[in-house]
């Protein structure tokens, strides 16, 4: 990867080709911590930055075909699509492309995000409970695969399909409901959740069989159990209730119909060691034991991954301002709240994060450990990215780093109180025994925030009282 710029051009030396596993990522990622902060990429200019391991996220994508070509049948054709809304980066979507990955959407904005990338309309999948007729006629103009929520959904591509031809793929989401995981909000396989069609509700798994028998050109079964918090069995169970249902599906239709099975993603991240688990290896071994079927070539295979391919691979670094105590704790107060980790700010418990300590120079801090709280800059009690955690004591012009950030943290920003939207920065070793760094999203400027917040309507409505008054 190219220089690009004064602030990320350039070599530092220590880090070297040929990086791979848990060991070598930590390795490049304190290197990246220390050249970040010599190029002021993060600092007393830049107090808060996301970097992004460029290498880890090429190792990522390749573990992640490698795990199911040694489980699949030789010539099965199987897409993996990245969940765009991990990490919604144009740069990231580009890269993720060239190591063999799609994407899947779930929005206008994403689409959009997945066409700037330029992956190629049969390489993308269109994803989401609430899908506009517009939204639906782009998808199928392009050819883009489109998995059905619901049969109001459904009524909308038979009007469609029935007015223009499609090359579009074209399946159902069906809910197993098999039950959810440790945390709530992303369980998907529930009896209540609001995704795909309830198999269990009564008569709706007949409807699902008379829907395909109904319709020659519906040849994908959608089913996706949950993301961070549910065990590998329950998503191995979702998959072999899918996979069943096709079963009997083309079994009923007597013939071939559904030859492509979207299993979707939400393998969990190990979010409290540097260990990568589980794997995707792991993954795709348990379902050759529990579906056997799935692999035997007769049908081709989607996956949905998302936060397991970019979480362990960016990393949040955030200048200490101040540090303080206040009833006996030591406080560190830095530039990374709630605007950059949002989940775990407002669900600590469920989305607690790890912090490193590196010195002003990006050297990881030593010494006794000391329980301290890491506070972010917003104007509330609760902006806390960790809480009483255990590390050495974090001084003024320290960093803290919040570790693996790379998926549904820095690139989902959150404005309280105005904050900016750090810069963000790949890093990769450059070949010569140092890195280079290459700007992912600028810094957002104080003229950005304000165009963003009706600058252009400063006048809007006091000009409209004015007209309306007598």
């Amino acid at each position: 990867m190219g220089a690009d710029g004064d602030r990320t051009g350039g070599v530092v030396g220590g880090c070297g080709d040929g990086y791979g596993g848990d060991e070598e990522r930590v390795v490049r990622r304190d290197e990246a911590v220390r050249a970040a902060a010599e190029r002021g990429l993060v600092g007393p200019g830049a107090p808060v930055a996301g970097l992004l391991d460029v290498m880890g996220i090429r190792e990522s994508a390749a573990a992640l075909r490698a795990a199911f070509d040694s489980v699949v049948a030789p010539g099965t054709p199987v897409l993996h699509a990245f969940a765009v809304k991990a990490t919604p980066l144009v740069p990231v979507l580009r890269l993720l492309d060239a190591a063999g990955v799609g994407a899947e959407v779930a929005s206008p904005g994403e689409l959009a995000l997945a066409r700037a990338a330029g992956i190629p309309p049969s390489r993308t999948v269109l994803d989401s409970p609430a899908k506009t007729a517009a939204e639906l006629r782009e998808a199928l103009a392009l050819g883009i695969a489109v998995n059905a929520d619901n049969p109001q959904e459904l009524d909308r591509v038979d009007a469609l399909v029935r007015s223009a031809p499609s090359r579009s793929p074209l399946g159902i989401r069906v809910n197993p409901q098999v039950g959810g995981g440790s945390i709530e909000a992303t369980s998907t396989a529930t009896p209540t959740s609001k995704f795909g069609v309830a198999l269990r509700d009564e008569g709706a798994r007949e409807w699902v069989v008379q829907a395909y028998a109904d319709r020659p050109w519906l040849t994908r079964l959608h089913a996706h159990t949950g993301s961070q918090g549910i065990p590998l069995s329950l998503m191995a169970q979702g998959v072999a209730e899918t996979y069943a249902l096709a079963e009997e599906i083309n079994a009923r239709v007597g013939r071939r119909q559904i030859d492509t099975l979207d299993i979707g993603g939400g393998l969990p991240v190990n979010f409290t060691s540097d260990a990568t688990a589980p794997t995707f290896a792991q993954y795709a071994r348990l379902l050759g034991e529990v579906v056997p079927g799935l692999f035997d070539g007769r049908y081709g295979l989607v996956t949905e991954f998302g936060r397991s391919l970019l979480a362990e691979h960016g990393t949040v670094l955030a200048r200490v301002e101040y540090a303080k105590s206040a009833g006996g704790r030591r406080i560190a107060v830095t530039h990374a709240g709630v605007q950059v980790a949002t989940r775990t700010v407002y669900a600590p418990e469920a989305w607690p994060l790890r912090i490193a300590a590196y010195d002003a120079k990006g050297r990881p801090k030593s010494g006794p450990e000391v329980v301290q709280d890491v506070a972010g800059p917003a104007c509330f009690s609760g902006d806390l990215l960790a809480r009483a955690h255990a590390m050495p004591l974090l001084e003024a012009g320290d960093l803290a780093a919040a570790l693996d950030t790379g998926a549904y943290y820095f690139a989902h920003h959150y404005a309280y109180n105005s904050l900016a939207r750090p810069g963000i920065y790949g890093f990769a070793p450059d070949g010569s025994g140092g890195l280079a760094f290459a700007t992912v999203r600028e810094p957002q400027t104080l003229d950005e925030i304000v165009a963003e917040s009706g600058g252009a309507h400063a006048s809007a409505l006091t000009a409209l009282r004015a007209s309306g008054s007598r």
